[in-house]
């Protein structure tokens, strides 16, 4: 499988590394060895200190494997492992094969940003493909920015932020928030909506700019109520008959992590059927990582917004999961979330072989403009934002654990991670 990434400049690779024609794609991303080591000394393409040697390049993997988050964040350790070992099967990087070391944020803020420093300071790992919520985010941030490390990020957000050390591989709100409620508006009439979320940072958030969006830019429709619960919580009931009082549209759902399981068991137990839709349930954060857990019969009929999904039709997709299900098990599935943590290690790869270093500052130079052809999603490219251009889809959960696409754009979305008037 071809990565099939492109860079606007072969800076730092050898003549014997691109291919005829001047395509600026470099002959490692077709067959083994490609570029050898011996064409890019150590001491030239790690000027910084990193953990890098003749034969090995070290990077970080930092996730929730215990902890409400888990249910979450496993997938994103297997796609990045499924990454680097395809990565490594092409030769690696400037002719190092990829070494990791995975520490577990244990679904903890202050924990994660104790990984983060002893993967950046003692370690001092190339790159950390890490994180999974915002307030693990927010928490590792200032030591990336500090130490100045290198995050692939790879969950749906909030937006409203934009750093040096960090590459946004998934969605920012404009490209899933914003885009959701015109789709339910306009496709389904929809003009009354709950709000329901998770009590930390990116669904408190992520519903400011939907109640923003909803009051000020949407005719007619409003808000009728919303409401915010502690990580890990499993008492619904009290809301769930809230909803059943005030009748909305739609129920706007970013509920994470294990709470989801308790959520949908719930609603449907209330008698409230999301195939009928009265009320629709439309959630960003939903992927079939958690339709895993929640059991499908659970959340037949809902849909989500996000940009992948399983079930996508395309070349690039089922090979995907072809190799994602031959590494981690038949039984396994994959959700939007673990697919752009695949792209994080592919993204990372072609930066570096961009600048022709591993030194963060020059990764960070050529990161804009690298473009992804087969990317499970289809095609992506860094914006200068650091944020990718993607597409957006809705798709409506089915029994079976998958999501059938009922929508989606025809064009790339550009980020725009600070969108005027929803500040």
């Amino acid at each position: 499988m071809s990565d099939g990434i492109s860079n606007n400049k072969t800076k730092g690779v050898s003549r014997r590394a691109v291919l005829a024609g001047g395509t600026a794609l470099t002959a490692s991303l077709f067959m083994p060895n490609g570029l050898r080591a011996a064409d890019f000394p150590t001491a030239e393409v790690n000027t910084t200190g990193l953990a890098v040697t003749d034969d090995a390049v070290t990077i970080g993997i930092l996730h929730s494997i215990t902890g409400t988050m888990a249910i979450s964040e496993t997938g994103s350790v297997q796609a990045e492992k499924l990454a680097i070992e395809q990565i490594n099967a092409q030769g690696g990087i400037l002719g190092r094969k990829i070494e990791y070391i995975q520490e577990d944020g244990a679904s903890d803020w202050p924990t994660f940003a104790e990984k983060a420093r002893k993967l950046l300071v003692n370690d001092k790992v190339a790159s950390v493909m890490g994180c999974w919520t915002s307030a693990s985010r927010k928490a590792v941030l200032p030591v990336f920015e500090q130490h100045n490390g290198f995050l692939y990020y790879p969950t749906f957000y909030e937006g409203l932020e934009e750093s040096p050390n960090v590459i946004y591989t998934g969605q920012e709100a404009t490209q899933q928030i914003i885009a959701g409620l015109d789709w339910v508006n306009q496709t389904k009439g929809a003009k009354t909506f709950y709000l329901l979320g998770s009590d930390y940072i990116w669904p408190r958030t992520s519903n400011k700019i939907a109640r923003k969006h909803i009051e000020n830019f949407m005719d007619g429709c409003k808000v009728v109520g919303e409401e915010y619960y502690p990580l890990g919580h499993t008492q619904f009931n009290s809301v769930i008959n809230k909803i059943r009082l005030r009748k909305p549209d739609v129920i706007y759902a970013i509920v994470v992590g294990g709470s989801n399981v308790a959520f949908y068991k719930q609603l449907k137990a209330a008698g409230i059927d999301m195939t009928k839709e009265k009320p629709l349930l439309l959630t960003i954060s939903v992927t079939e990582d958690e339709i895993r857990g929640i059991g499908g019969e659970n959340i037949d009929g809902a849909y989500a917004c996000m940009k992948y999904f399983q079930s996508l039709e395309n070349e690039n997709n089922l090979a995907f999961v072809k190799a994602f299900k031959e590494m981690w098990g038949d039984d396994m599935v994959i959700g939007d979330v673990t697919q752009a943590a695949y792209l994080g290690p592919w993204l990372w790869k072609a930066a570096v072989e961009k600048a022709g270093s591993f030194d963060v500052d020059k990764v960070r130079e050529a990161s804009p403009g690298i473009e992804l052809t087969t990317a499970p999603e289809g095609y992506v490219k860094v914006h200068e934002n650091h944020h990718l251009w993607s597409k957006t889809r809705v798709g409506r959960a089915q029994a079976d654990g998958q999501y059938e696409v009922v929508f989606e754009t025809a064009d790339l979305v550009e980020p725009d991670p600070f969108p005027e008037g929803y500040q």
